[in-house]
């Protein structure tokens, strides 16, 4: 089957070398990108195709994925509008629709689709599976019934809205939130407070805070910045966002405690369902707290750790921890990995981990058994024990040398360890066998 080629415009960087993951199984993916030494490594790591010119991309590609910088979204469909097949869709992924949506339906020809777009999602995604995207078509032509319906195919939280809408809500989850944390980073700064004085005294709320902090402010400072700049709502957002901030301040200030608890009150009840924020805030703080509780029990113990941003997984004996980084020993080598970073595997998944990245050890078991003796018993018991990858029973015999009431039974034993090998013949004889 001929598959559909997908052009991603900026595919070497952020969001666009992300959808690379996503799409390169579904589909033959063509990437561009401003550095064509770094295009080219990109695109042979991930194995996909790489073009150097935009235009070149477009005019082979069915579907064209505009995932630059957001100040040069609407300069690029310029430039490739008169290259793209027709029969085509242009697609762009920013998060600011209006001024895309009107450049694309003021450049595209009749024979070209478009779908303005918005993953409300960072490069740091690693699944699809339940993520917003939204999608601001001012028409929907054939294309959009395919794209919706492959959106729901992955499972994600699809909203239809109008360009403006969107921009509307974005100046409250993006805009205001990113300024109101900026903002507190630089209070914090200013105040010349060391964060690491203050987690002696951090409760689980600040901590949580702390970290979405930084998750902002840790971002392109140029990608955030264009958010607030090249959202059409950004000054109102702003200007009502300090408003608010002085009028606290001065109420604090002149001691008016009335107005404050009004105030209080007032956003309150504008927070709508409090419950729920409630229990989404104490899920989030449980399971932090959930996840250390069992890394701090298995201090001393064998444990895998997974990296959950390069997925490489590390296995050896947890030494010790403390609030930041787990200090893993494996052998003569020792590791600490950031506890931010990382999730314990579970006992089944450390255990299929080591099947297929240990060396396994095979071993055949002879041992005379009383011949009433339950042989998928044994074998299930077997299994249960640590390490223990399989067993088969390769041989049965009552030959001359074995009185009549006994059996002797042949397991074939596979198995990481040879202690492992060696509590297998601890349980044959625990079952009344004799080895021979």
């Amino acid at each position: 089957m001929v598959k559909m080629n997908v052009g991603i415009i900026g595919g070497s960087d952020g969001l666009g070398k992300t959808l690379i993951y996503y799409f390169r199984d579904d589909f033959d993916v063509y990437i561009t990108g401003r550095n064509h030494k770094k295009g080219k490594q990109v695109a042979k790591e991930l194995d996909v195709n790489y073009i150097e010119s935009n235009a070149g991309l477009a005019n082979i590609s069915d579907m064209v994925i505009i995932a630059v910088p957001m100040q040069h979204t609407c300069d690029v469909i310029r430039e490739v509008a008169p290259f793209m097949k027709a029969g085509s869709v242009m697609v762009d992924v920013t998060s600011v629709k209006e001024e895309p949506t009107k450049t694309m339906a003021e450049v595209l020809p009749e024979t070209i689709e478009y779908i303005p777009t918005h993953p409300v999602f960072g490069p740091r995604t690693t699944r699809l599976d339940n993520q917003v995207i939204v999608l601001t078509a001012d028409k929907k032509g054939k294309w959009y019934d395919k794209v919706y319906k492959y959106l729901e195919s992955k499972n994600m939280r699809i909203i239809e809205t109008t360009a403006e809408k969107h921009d509307f809500m974005m100046s409250i989850v993006q805009v205001l939130t990113h300024f109101s944390f900026i903002s507190t980073a630089s209070a914090i700064e200013k105040l010349k407070v060391d964060l690491n004085e203050t987690e002696d005294f951090e409760s689980p709320i600040y901590n949580l805070m702390i970290d979405m902090i930084a998750r902002i402010v840790s971002q392109n400072p140029y990608l955030t910045y264009n958010i607030q700049s090249m959202n059409n709502n950004g000054p109102h957002i702003r200007n009502t966002f300090a408003d608010a901030v002085l009028e606290l301040r001065d109420v604090i200030n002149s001691g008016d405690d009335e107005k404050f608890v009004e105030i209080a009150i007032d956003a309150t009840k504008h927070m709508g369902d409090i419950k729920n924020a409630l229990g989404r805030s104490d899920k989030a703080i449980g399971a932090l707290n959930y996840e250390y509780g069992i890394l701090y029990e298995s201090i001393g113990q064998e444990v895998g750790l997974k990296h959950i941003y390069s997925g490489k997984i590390h296995v050896g004996i947890l030494e010790s921890l403390d609030n930041k980084t787990a200090v893993l020993k494996d052998g003569n080598k020792v590791k600490k990995l950031r506890i931010a970073n990382i999730r314990i595997l579970l006992p089944e998944e450390l255990h299929q981990w080591k099947i297929e990245n240990s060396n396994t050890l095979t071993k055949s078991i002879s041992c005379v058994f009383p011949k009433n003796v339950h042989v998928e018993t044994i074998q299930n018991t077997v299994l249960n024990i640590n390490n223990i990858i399989d067993i088969k029973l390769t041989d049965a015999y009552n030959g001359p040398q074995i009185d009549d009431k006994f059996i002797s039974l042949t397991f074939e034993v596979t198995a990481l360890e040879k202690s492992d090998i060696e509590n297998v013949i601890k349980l044959f004889t625990g079952f009344g066998g004799v080895i021979r």
